[in-house]
């Protein structure tokens, strides 16, 4: 899943004899080589458990609106290097965490919409929240649809919508309107966001040439926007989420990279007409955080790249500051529930938490989360699963395409995040019946 970067400002809950293994450190899998059989076999994973039906709620990435907040997953290991993607999983939540045996597997061939009768090969998420209104988070998902490479390509996203069960209805493809679109580029990239502060859930999209394509909410169940304009002008072409309203005006906001790759950014501010307003310059580097990093009444942006990371404090008009700290890939939230972000910073070196001081992000007291298994370790995500008013943090360590392991490492009024995590599963479970 792309996206997923800086701030995210139901039932009974199940005991550990459902969650199985799940419950503490549960031990990576055992070993396997890239041609072998799934590494965790069905004797090793939680039965599946029925999908807790919900009512609607609030609660971001809510999928059956029970009022947990559940799990998204991409790039699931496979039963075999080199096989075919199994799809998208999620993992539902309940009042104790995430419960890996109510999982839910959504495979292409049964929940994309297909293109002149091909099942996409490619089906991941981009981006998730409620576009229609109904309490039940949705997804945003790309896909590969055929194109000869002559005129404007087709529109690539489609929508999963979540119900009481979760997404239980096939994917409706996005309609982008032609006069939302500029260039012949692919419409891709959406980030979800209140830009217009009406309430409702907007997305913005990837157009070309310095132009985004703008999305009014809610969207119907067929795919379209209430309304879509002409193309707006950005300071930059590749919109990266989440979006945040950074100046409290009642407006979400984003960060607009200049390109796909390493370089300059900038905030686009969020107004009655959308996100038209280019705001604060940032510099050139590989990834941007936003969060509460000092004590400012707006937002600050922390930019990070190898060779150390940029603070930009009380956007959009920020005083300046800088870490000591090489933050090729950063994500930030509240992990000791004091209102203030702690910023995440992952390089090859590991994931290291930073607690936040007076003065911004300091590496005084910084917490490393070393996971068990073997392997490259990633940051999935953070969110607060549990419901304690603390983030979560989310990690997975991979071995190849057949071998990994997720850890839930809970936020802490001390400490920040505990060093053991309280839940540890693989993605093969999605490969178990």
């Amino acid at each position: 899943m792309r996206g997923r970067r800086g701030i995210r400002v139901g039932t009974a809950a199940a005991g550990c004899a459902l969650l199985l293994a799940a419950c503490g450190r549960g031990g990576p899998a055992p070993a396997a080589d890239d041609t072998g059989p799934t590494p965790v076999r069905a004797a090793q994973a939680p039965a599946t458990l029925p999908v807790p039906r919900g009512d609607g709620s609030e609660v971001p990435d809510d999928f059956n609106g029970d009022g947990h907040r559940d799990l998204v997953l991409d790039d699931l290991v496979k039963a075999q290097s080199h096989a075919d993607d199994a799809g998208i999983g999620i993992v539902y939540g309940s009042a104790r965490g995430l419960v890996p045996g109510a999982r839910q597997l959504l495979t292409p061939a049964e929940f994309a919409a297909p293109t002149d009768g091909q099942t996409p090969a490619v089906f991941e998420v981009e981006a998730t929240c409620d576009l229609d209104g109904d309490g039940f988070t949705d997804l945003v998902v790309t896909t590969d649809p055929p194109y000869d490479g002559q005129g404007r390509p087709p529109v690539p996203l489609q929508l999963l919508f979540g119900s009481p069960a979760g997404p239980a209805a096939r994917a409706v493809p996005l309609n982008v309107p032609d006069k939302a679109r500029f260039g012949n580029d692919w419409p891709e990239r959406p980030v979800c966001g209140d830009f217009d502060g009406d309430g409702a859930e907007d997305l913005v999209l990837h157009a070309s040439a310095g132009h985004l394509s703008y999305l009014r909410g809610p969207f119907t169940r067929k795919g379209a926007p209430r309304k879509a304009g002409a193309p707006v002008l950005s300071p930059g072409e590749v919109p990266t989420g989440p979006a945040a309203d950074v100046n409290r005006d009642g407006y979400d906001d984003l960060v607009v990279r200049a390109s796909a790759g390493p370089g300059a950014a900038a905030l686009v501010l969020g107004g009655p007409a959308g996100p038209t307003r280019t705001g604060a310059a940032l510099p050139a580097g590989t990834d941007v955080a936003l969060g509460a990093f000092g004590r400012g009444k707006a937002l600050d942006a922390a930019v990070g790249d190898a060779d150390g990371t940029a603070l930009r404090f009380d956007l959009p008009t920020p005083r300046r500051g800088s870490l000591d700290v090489p933050g090729t890939r950063l994500d930030a939230a509240d992990f000791d529930g004091d209102g203030l972000t702690e910023l995440v910073v992952t390089d090859d070196s590991g994931v290291r938490v930073l607690p936040v001081r007076g003065t911004g992000p300091t590496t005084r007291g910084a917490v490393t989360v070393a996971p068990a298994a073997e392997g490259t370790t990633r940051v999935l995500t953070a969110g607060d699963f549990d419901g304690d008013g603390r983030a979560d943090l989310v990690v997975r360590t991979y071995q190849g395409d057949t071998k990994d392991t997720v850890e839930v490492h809970r936020g802490a009024a001390e400490g920040l995040v505990t060093t053991e995590p309280a839940l540890t599963f693989s993605t093969s479970y999605f490969l178990t019946p």
